[in-house]
């Protein structure tokens, strides 16, 4: 399994951020002041934007350390030679992505319920649960999970978990405590006016709540 800390996990939204340059800005911002992940997803993009804003990405990113996560596009992925891939239940299969990315890039899954965590293969790294609450930014979200039923998905998990949805840092400290070992925001850092500030206000939250042991 490939090591992955997964304590502030930013997925970047075009919209919310500005487009490319306030994507990059924003987060080159997170990168400095905290965020250990950074995923690229952007739905409604051509992929020769995918493309070049992942390689301005990852040309600010790998300076720091943290990793780059392409959203479902493997392509992409392997042309700017990102850290990994993170897929839903609807893209491409797991097995498959790790077939075509090879055994020490990051995978990543996303799961809603006990059906789909029973069937992650093999070779993934690390689980997206969620949405933990309700949001906005995913107009495809599934189900609200909820803390309780998000602790016991986290207890029958045999990854590392990180939560994601609606997730600000009002409310990541129960996430934690029932035992994610991260959490991952969109709004709560996109397209506020410091994300600097609200990156470093996240971390703090985090460490609020119980680490996992």
């Amino acid at each position: 399994m490939n090591p992955v800390d997964l304590t502030l996990y930013l997925v970047l939204d075009p919209d919310l951020c500005g487009g490319p340059e306030g994507m990059l800005r924003t987060a080159q911002l997170a990168a400095e002041n905290g965020a250990t992940v950074i995923q690229l997803r952007a739905p409604n993009w051509k992929k020769r934007q995918w493309l070049v804003t992942a390689r301005e990405l990852k040309g600010v990113l790998a300076p720091l350390g943290v990793p780059l996560i392409i959203n479902d596009h493997v392509d992409v992925a392997l042309a700017v030679d990102a850290d990994g891939v993170h897929v839903g239940q609807g893209d491409l299969p797991a097995t498959e992505v790790r077939r075509q990315i090879g055994p020490h890039k990051i995978l990543g899954v996303s799961v809603n319920n006990p059906d789909q965590l029973a069937a992650v293969p093999e070779g993934v790294d690390y689980l997206g649960i969620g949405p933990a609450y309700p949001t906005g930014t995913k107009a495809d979200a599934a189900e609200v999970v909820g803390t309780e039923r998000f602790a016991a998905l986290v207890a029958a998990s045999r990854w590392p978990v990180v939560g994601i949805g609606g997730i600000h840092a009002g409310n990541c400290a129960p996430l934690i405590a029932a035992g994610a070992h991260g959490v991952a925001v969109v709004s709560a850092i996109c397209g506020q006016i410091d994300p600097a500030r609200a990156t470093i206000d996240l971390m703090a939250a985090i460490r609020g709540g119980t680490p996992r042991g």
